[in-house]
């Protein structure tokens, strides 16, 4: 099995984003040593919806996928309800109600085509919390979110 931490973090005035991930199959480094392995990717042109879809899809590309389930690590409730809106969106041929196609409808297209492709599971990870309440997961999710953070100051300060 491989988890796979993604999250973004986004310049709303200028649409440029950046999104970091880690791929790791098991959790036996310690953290300082897994921070110098998460991968940081910079999106123009993007939301913070579309950022969050963008990297998860950049590191599914990028990384060696395993015969076995990925579990997906992501604070994004939009990657979480996904599969449930499938059904829904492709009925409508990714229109809204409004008869408006959806703008991150090819990013959804191929979301569900890694998710037929491969066994992903998606989990929600409840970001921001104090760091003496963290469990594992979340202290290593902290490693990516900061990443992206990090990065976009970098830009902008």
């Amino acid at each position: 099995m491989l988890m796979l931490f993604t999250d973004g973090s986004m310049h709303t005035q200028s649409k440029i984003g950046y999104g970091a991930y880690l791929a790791i199959s098991e959790i036996t480094q310690e953290l300082p040593s897994l921070r110098e392995q998460v991968k940081v990717i910079r999106f123009e042109q993007t939301s913070s919806t579309k950022l969050e879809l963008q990297t998860l899809l950049s590191a599914l590309k990028e990384i060696t996928i395993p015969d076995d389930t990925i579990q997906v690590y992501t604070d994004s409730q939009n990657i979480i309800g996904l599969p449930k809106r499938r059904l829904r969106l492709e009925q409508n041929d990714y229109f809204s109600k409004k008869n408006k196609r959806f703008n991150n409808y090819k990013l959804y297209q191929e979301f569900y085509a890694f998710t037929d492709r491969y066994d992903l599971e998606l989990i929600k990870v409840r970001g921001h919390k104090q760091t003496r309440f963290k469990d594992e997961i979340e202290k290593i999710f902290t490693l990516v979110d900061r990443a992206s953070r990090e990065a976009l100051r970098k830009e902008f300060c």
